[in-house]
This record gives structure tokens, sequence and C-alpha cells, in this order.
């Protein structure tokens, strides 16, 4: 290797040889400078054959190299020029760039053998998640377990399309796919890798993981993995990609991983992250893989290779990757180094020289600042105390600083108290005080946090109760984490140490000690992680689901271990384990501040109105600290929530909820009525985005004051109900109807069964051609139905109709006569049309703004029938964007009504409105309900047929007509008068109601444009098709009964 520089302002190439001690400079190149006059010298130099070398005298020189300047002694010489280690001693800078160059051979010879690696196993290297073809995982249960299904939860807006996006990934790359059924389902949590990716998590601590038998294969000790790369002087280190996911699962198995999203049951097809026996299934299939291949070791995801040469050591790299590629296996090439001199691992540096400890297990020991108070005086010495049993002398070396607790003692910091202090240390961080790490004993992690740091301590427990520690780590706060409340910095010091020891616990069960009793309920729930925790607290709960851990309460006053790291930590750079905390504090702020732009509340408004509000700086105070002393009737609703509560960005959050300061909730009410919801919609809206005690009480007063609301408020129907059965998919059975004249205005409304979505066409002309020219458009962007319900109206009883859903393979079902609520998912949604028009625009004539208000309203509101899912989820598969969906969204899951919910539904609506079944026999006498205008009268028939639960066919005298049960009445044959015409007569007269016959006689009424085209077809005649409104024909009395 070459290195270029200028000596004595002339240009010189010199060979590298870092086994020099001397630079030596040729004389040609001597005699370009002018031949300098050179000093004498005595020194004698040998080549590496031994000869010795002719030397004229040495130079003193004026050297510049990559920058650096310096000056040094070159010995002329015959022979090529070449730079030593003397040069590069002189300089540290120079001496750094020489190693960069060095360090830039081994990148090449680095890139070499990862060259020729991907050009012999190719598919290795490829894009895309592997498959292993030798392995197959069967999960086994506990004798008599009984499965556990729980519901989904709700992701967050913010990440919403993040999740919808990843799950789509895994159909695709076939790791999960949908399912309708299953006895088992988790709930999922979503995790912010370091590449700021999501990672999706199912919470199998929900049930799955208590039922799975144990898989009892031993994790590899250090000894065994060291002794198996023993003698290496080159090694690398090789990463799988998305290591669990490329074993399958077998086909019993997969009906067991079953997670419950928003978007459904999906079951996994590869094995997941957080079953608790995945650990040790993989590393059997590792180590199976590795055998018989020398100078390799394999920690579950992590496979080491060493060499004790270069040819050795790429001999052994590339078996190791043929036996990758006939497992199928693919690797993360980022995650990989190859042809190092030294790697780090599980404690331990490994070289050419064996193992040594890593001295980043005691740097958090070395580096501790010197105590500045009593306060960090005693909990130092609560360490020194703690760990004194293995270092005996600690006793006598702590005597100086135990004088400086006496009582009257003045606080003195002197050369002899500085003096104790670094023995105290030094025998902290000594050989005697540290274990090295082994899988077989119980490992135990602790971790504190005070207002400005965090420490925490991986230790090995004896059989004996005795514990001794492996490692340390402390960190200070940033100014960010200074402000989180006392709950959460305790919560952060948890995860920061579990992911600073990951190396140590993925795939081991340990212990997690904490001095802070409430996080016992949020980290250590076995029911799963609790959905209504703080923001920070539920993520911080997600990112450990991937270990398998206890979670212990220790006393303060026992936990000296880990409490003066946290107090004595010196400042700290960020590392890999402060990404991830970092990323979910990114993710918690993103949140506040995406649900609030925008509206006509701005976080600014929030934060401002929250620091002037009292009783919210009275609640902020309280979350900070953790302590709520003088709980009074208005701190109560917070006390009761606390552990939902957190601080972002100086905003007060209930969860995912922003609570509003008093003075902005009125236009916060006045927000969420915009559409005119009714109580029980507007609440629900309100739940999903803010928080304010009594916020359900203001909701219900502002609808209830609401003059148009209250104005056109409608009347509850009062029938029976025969629930139609559920359709399987979304626009399999559509309801349609007419909706008008609403000031001149026909309309026709088209609702989806499945996901009640609404459609409005505004009509120009309610004819039958007209009539079957708009569905056709709807049947372009969603496709064509199985099923049109309607009324009997001509314009969807003529033959335009009835081509219309031949030619489409659609069924046409028409309910009985005279009863709209057999079409109730279109009648219903007429009613809303009808009362928001008129709430919206009064008496005016309504734009086409006022229909998309309505239909926006009305498909982005969560609905009781979807599992409170509005109909824009279920219908798109995603939450429409408003307004309102910046203010903190929470989504909903969605999963079709079960019989179960249909049958609540019934039996609600029965008992609301006293509803009585109805049954006749074939042949029974019946009165039945006929249209004679003005009014409906009761004429006599006999059930002739009947059709499904609630339809009969009657012989209304040779007449036969479709009736709903709501329309007969039972007729008691044997005390039922017959009338002739004379006796009819006769009655009316004796009851003085001739005269009024005789006015209906000559009088033309006009129908009710709202029953528009439901007229009953009690004659056959020909279809004609004119396009005149048709009008019921005004009958005179019938009196021949």
């Amino acid at each position: 290797m070459y290195i270029d520089a200028v000596v004595n302002n002339c240009d010189v190439r010199f060979l590298l040889d870092t086994g020099s001690d001397i630079t030596l400079l040729n004389e040609n190149t001597w005699k370009m400078m002018g031949s300098p006059v050179l000093e004498r010298t005595n020194i004698v130099v040998k080549n590496a054959s031994g000869e010795n070398m002719k030397i004229y005298g040495k130079l003193k020189c004026q050297i510049k190299m990559k920058g650096v300047e310096t000056k040094g002694y070159a010995y002329v010489t015959p022979y090529n020029s070449l730079i030593g280690l003397e040069w590069i001693r002189a300089n540290e800078e120079m001496k750094y760039h020489l190693e960069m160059m060095a360090a830039e051979v081994k990148m090449s010879s680095m890139v070499k053998i990862e060259e020729e690696l991907k050009k012999t196993h190719p598919g290795v290297f490829e894009e895309g998640l592997g498959c292993c073809t030798k392995e197959q995982v069967d999960l086994q249960l506990n004798p008599n377990v009984r499965p556990v299904f729980c519901n989904s939860r709700p992701v967050p807006h913010a990440a919403l399309e993040a999740v919808n996006a990843e799950l789509e990934r895994l159909v695709h790359i076939n790791v999960i796919e949908p399912v309708s059924h299953s006895e088992w389902a988790a709930p999922i949590v979503c995790v912010k890798k370091q590449n700021g990716k999501l990672r999706i998590c199912a919470d199998f601590s929900t049930g799955l993981n208590r039922a799975l038998q144990s898989y009892d294969y031993p994790l590899p000790i250090p000894e065994d993995i060291f002794a198996s790369l023993n003698g290496g002087t080159i090694f690398s280190q090789i990463d799988l990609s998305d290591a669990y996911l490329q074993l399958e699962l077998s086909e019993e198995s997969k009906k067991k991983v079953v997670i419950n999203t928003h978007k459904g049951l999906f079951r996994y097809n590869r094995l997941p992250f957080g079953i608790k026996t995945a650990p040790g299934i993989f590393q059997q299939v590792m180590n199976k893989m590795v055998t018989g291949i020398q100078g390799v070791a394999t920690y579950l995801d992590d496979i080491l290779v060493s060499g004790r040469n270069e040819r050795e050591h790429r001999e052994n790299l590339l078996a190791v990757f043929k036996r990758i590629a006939d497992y199928g296996f693919k690797i993360r090439l980022d995650k990989c180094t190859f042809s190092r001199p030294e790697i780090q691992y599980l404690g331990f540096i490994l070289d050419r020289n064996g193992r040594r400890p890593n001295p980043e297990k005691i740097k958090a020991i070395k580096n501790m600042d010197e105590p500045k108070n009593i306060v960090q005086l005693r909990s130092f010495l609560g360490m020194i105390t703690y760990y004194s049993a293995f270092v005996p002398t600690m006793k006598t070396l702590r005597g100086p600083l135990d004088a400086l607790l006496k009582k009257d003692v003045k606080w003195r910091w002197t050369s002899k108290e500085h003096e104790a202090f670094e023995k105290l240390k030094a025998a902290l961080s000594s050989d005697a005080n540290l274990a090295h790490y082994d899988p077989q004993q119980k490992i135990v992690v602790a971790a504190d946090a005070c207002d400005y740091g965090v420490g925490c301590v991986i230790s090995h427990r004896y059989e004996d109760g005795s514990e001794k520690p492996i490692a340390h780590a402390s960190r200070s706060l940033s100014d960010a984490e200074k402000k989180y409340s006392q709950i959460e910095k305790e919560a952060l010091g948890l995860v920061f140490a579990v992911k600073k020891f990951h190396k140590y616990l993925f795939g081991r069960k340990f212990l997690l000690l904490t001095d802070h009793k409430p996080l016992l309920a949020i980290f250590g729930d076995k029911k799963g992680v609790p959905v209504y925790s703080a923001n920070r607290l539920m993520r911080w709960a997600t990112i450990l689901l991937e270990y398998d851990f206890d979670i212990e309460y220790v006393k303060t006053t026992q936990f000296g271990q880990v409490d003066g790291l946290s107090r004595l930590m010196q400042k700290h750079n960020v590392s890999d384990e402060d990404v991830v905390v970092a990323a979910v504090e990114n993710d918690v702020s993103r949140l506040l501040k995406d649900c609030i732009k925008r509206l006509p509340l701005t976080h600014e408004h929030i934060r401002d109105s929250t620091a002037k509000d009292s009783l919210l700086k009275n609640v902020k105070a309280c979350v900070k600290s953790g302590k709520w002393s003088k709980v009074n009737s208005k701190l109560s609703p917070f006390f009761n929530r606390r552990e939902t509560l957190s601080i972002v960005d100086g905003c007060l959050m209930m969860a995912e909820r922003v609570v509003v300061p008093e003075e902005l909730q009125s236009r916060v009410l006045k927000e969420l009525h915009a559409g005119h919801p009714g109580i029980v919609r507007m609440k629900k809206l309100a739940r999903s985005y803010v928080y304010w005690p009594n916020l359900d009480k203001d909701c219900e007063e502002l609808v209830r004051s609401c003059s148009r609301c209250q104005g056109y408020a409608k009347n509850p129907i009062k029938a029976p109900l025969e629930a139609w059965s559920t359709p399987a998919y979304v626009w399999q059975r559509i309801h349609i109807d007419f909706a008008g004249p609403v000031f001149g205005q026909f309309y026709l409304v088209v609702v989806d069964s499945y996901s009640k979505w609404p459609e409005i066409i505004e009509m120009t002309s309610i004819s039958a051609s007209q009539t079957v020219k708009e569905p056709k458009k709807m049947f372009a962007r969603y496709g064509i139905p199985q099923t049109i319900v309607s009324d009997n109206g001509t314009q969807f009883t003529s033959e335009q109709f009835r081509m219309m859903c031949e030619e489409g393979g659609i069924t046409h079902v028409k309910i009985a006569p005279y009863h709209p609520q057999s079409n109730g998912q279109a009648e219903r949604f007429v009613d809303t049309l009808k009362r928001g028009i008129k709430k919206l625009k009064g008496e005016e004539k309504p734009s086409e703004e006022t229909l998309n208000v309505i239909l926006q309203a009305y498909r982005t509101t969560p609905n009781d029938c979807l599992n409170n899912s509005t109909p824009a989820e279920v219908f798109l598969g995603r939450k429409l964007r408003t307004r309102l969906s910046l203010l903190c969204p929470m989504e909903k899951s969605f999963t079709p009504p079960s019989e179960e919910s249909r049958k609540k539904m019934i039996e609600q609506f029965n008992r609301r409105n006293n509803a009585v079944p109805k049954e006749f026999e074939i042949g029974q006498a019946v009165y039945a309900q006929v249209w004679r205008a003005p009014q409906f009268i009761w004429k006599e028939g006999i059930i002739t047929r009947r059709i499904g639960k609630v339809n009969y066919e009657v012989d209304l005298s040779g007449r036969i007509t479709r009736k709903h049960a709501n329309q007969l009445r039972r007729r008691d044959t044997k005390s039922s008068p017959s009338y002739g015409d004379k006796s009819l007569l006769t009655l009316l007269e004796t009851l003085e109601l001739d005269d009024e016959w005789k006015r209906r006689e000559e009088t033309t009424q006009t129908t009710d444009a709202a029953a528009l085209g439901r007229r009953e077809q009690e004659v056959e005649v020909p279809l004609r098709r004119s396009k005149r409104i048709r009008r019921p024909v005004q009958r005179y009395p019938d009196t021949s009964r």
C-alpha cells in the first residue's frame, strides 16, 4: 500500500511498512530536493532477510500528509522510500489517518469475501422473507386448556395507515392470512423500530402463552460459544432477517396463533415474535443447521464464524452460507460483519489473544461522578452495602464517607474523601465483585430513576439468595425526559435496562425489579398490555412484549444496587436503546400535534389554556410528581384515571384523548355537533377524541337544547321486528327507496345492508327508465349486488327494472305493500335524510353541499350495528379523514354482528315497542289491512299460504295479495255479522255517517306524496311504460259484505 506525502515541498510516494521502525527516503528523491545536507548517523539498518542496508545519512524533514503537518527524520538510502512507525507515532492525528488507511485495506478484504458470498449464494441475499425447508414448528398445548378469544384493540389514527400497510405486507409475503372464524385470538400492539418502520406484535400474554407447553431446549452458555471459536484470529457475525418468521407453523399450530385486528382475524403461517417457546425452538434449528462445521457458534439469530487465518475463515464462511441456502433462510446484510479482527459478544471481547471482559460492563461504575450532597452520598453507600459481601475490604474503605453522615458534621469533600470514593469504585468494578454471564443461573434485572438519570444492573441470583452483578449501565435524562411524570421515569428505566442488556435477556426468563409499585399493574398484567394506559407507558409495555419476565416490587430502602447509578451518572451519548425510547417519544408527540392541527383549536390554544386552567395545573403537578394528596371532588375524576394520564408538550392527555380546558369546551362541543348527531352518536364521537369531567352530560344537554334537533326529532316505530339475515360481504344486498318530495325534490336513496353505507341521488325524474339508469352508475363503481330490496312502487315493478335485475343476475325482493318497516334499512335513512335537511337548511331547498354534509356525518359516525365502527371503515376498509379526525382519533375494530348480537337487537327492539309475535294458519279467517283513500280499512279474508316467517298470501274476495303479519288480525267467524247493502246503509244512517260518505264520494283526494309508488296491486293489469305519476283510484266504500 502506497501513501502520497509532501516532504520539504517535494511530492514523495512512500510504501507503508508498519513493520519498519524508521522511514527511508530514496537517494534520487533526495537529489530532487537539491541534495540538502545530511546529518551523520551510526544506525545499523537491516532488511527483512537480516542483511545490512546502506545508509548515507539522516535528513530532517517537514512532512505534510493527509492535511496533517509534522516533523521527523528520514534515512537516505538507495532503496525505495518507505514510511515507518517513527513518523506514525510522532503524530496522533497522522496515526489516526494511517489506521483509517489500514482499515480501508481490511475493508477491501471484507468487501471481497462479501462479493464472493453473493456470487456463490445469491438467494441468501435476496429481498424478501426466507422459509425454512427442513423444519416445521408444532406448538403443543397443556392438557385441558380452554381457548382464549380477545377483542381487537383500537389503533391510533396517526398509525392507522402504517398498520394497514404492514398488515397488507404480511399478507403479501404469506406471514399471515385472513380467516373468518377462530377459537383463539390475541390483540395486536404496534412497535416502532429503530429504522422508523412499524412492527406488528401479537400480545400472546393474553392467553396462548399460558396455555403452551414448555419447550425446554437450553440456550448455549458463553463458555460453549467461545470454546467453538477458540483459536480464531478473524471473525464474522451473521444476522438472519426476521429470524423467527422464517420458520413455518404446522397446520394445527396455525389455528392457535391468530390475531384480532381492526380489519378482522388473521392467522399466522410463520412463527411470530412473542410466542414464549419460540427462542428454544429457533435455537434448536440453528444448532442442527451448523452441526459439523468447525469454528462456528450460534446464539438465537446470531451466527458467529471464526478462522485461524484468512483461508480457514473463508472456508468456514462458505460452508455456513451453503447450509443457510440449503435451509432456505435469508440474511440481513446491514446487520452482518465480515472478516473482523475482534468482536464483542455477551460481555466479552474476542480476538486472536482469546477473550477478555468488555470494559463497557463496568463503565457506568468507573464514570460515576463524585457525590455533591448527602442524598447522593447515601445512594452511593447503599451500593457499597449491597455488594460488600463479595468484597469485604469495602467496609474498611468507606470510613471517611461514613463520617460525613454523622449528625452535625458539615459537608466537606477533601482529598481524603475523594481517595476513598475512587478506591470504592475500583472495588465495585473489580473481578471479585463481578460474575460472568451464565444462562444456567437465574437472571435479575433492577432499574431505578431519579429526577435527572436512570441506572440499571443485571445480576445472577444464586441458590442461597445472594446476587452478584454481571454488568452495570446508567445515563442522564434529556431535557424532555426530565419533564416526565415519576411513573414514566421509572418505566423508562426498566425499558432502558432491558434494551441495554438485550443479548443477555432475549429468549430467557428473568426477573425485573422496580421500586415503583404502580408499574406492576402495567408491565406485569397477565391479561396483556392495558389499553387505557398513558401513551408512553402503553408503548413501552408493548416494547417489553418481546421478553419473558416476571416483575417484582422492592422497597426503595432495599434498592441500593441501582439507586446510586441513577443519581451519580455522567452525561451520555445516544445509544441504540435510547433510539428506541426516542422513537416512542416522537410517536407520542406526533399523536398530539396531528390530532389538533387545522382545527378551530390549535395545539398552542390547548397548551396555553391548560397553563391558565387552575384545575388542570393541579392535575399536571400530580401527574408529574405521582403524588395525589388531598383529592377533592374536582380532582377525583382525574385521580380515578391517573394511570392513563400523561403530559405531552404542555398538554394533558388521557390515553389517546386530549383533556380540554374548561374555557375551550364549548368550542369543542360545537364542532362535535356540527352534523347534528343525536345524544348517543355525539357521545361516541366525543369519547373518540377528547375528555373532560361530565363530558357525557354536556353532550346530552347540548343535544336536548338544540332547537333543530328537538324540532325534527323522530317518533319511535312501534312494531315487531324480524331482522334481515346479515350479508356475507359489502354490497351483497342493497336496500333502495325514494325520499320526497322534500321542498319539491325527489331523491333516490340506496343503503348497503352490510356496512350501512348510504348513497343519495338527486332525481330529475322518477320515471322507471331514470330509476334504472341511476343504479347502473353505482354498479359501475361498486359492482353488481346479489340482492335488491325495494317496496312495490311502480318504478320498481316496471319491466325495465325487472330486465335490469335479470341481466345482472340480481334477486329482486319486494316487501309487503304498505309495510315500509320491512325495508327498514332504506326507510330509516330516508327519515335521517329528511330530518338532516330540515336541521341544516330549515325551510330552504337543500343544496348539494347540504347533502354532502349529511352523507359525511352519517358515513363517519360509529354505528351500534357495526360494533361501533363507522360505515366508511367497513365499506372502504379505512376511516374517512374529516376535521374531527385530527382531534385525538381512536380506530374502532369491526367484525360482522354475531347471531347473539342480532338476537339481542331483536329482543331490545321488541321489548321497547311492546311487540307481540303473530302467527296464522292456512285457511284461518282474518281481517287484512287494505288501502281505501284516504285511509286504511280492514277487510275480511282467508290465509292461503305462508311466505317466510312474517308474510302471508291472503284471499280477499277472490283476489290474492301478500300481507305482513302486522297487516293482519284474527277474525272470529262465529260472531262476525254479515251485513247486506241495506243493513250497512241503515247503520250509516243510524250513526249519521251518510253525509260523510257522500262528501268523500264527491271529493277527489290527493294522496300523500310520501307514499308515492307504494300502491297495492290488487288487480293485475298490463304494465304500461308511461312517465306520468300514477295515483290510486278513489273507490266508493265496499258494501258488498
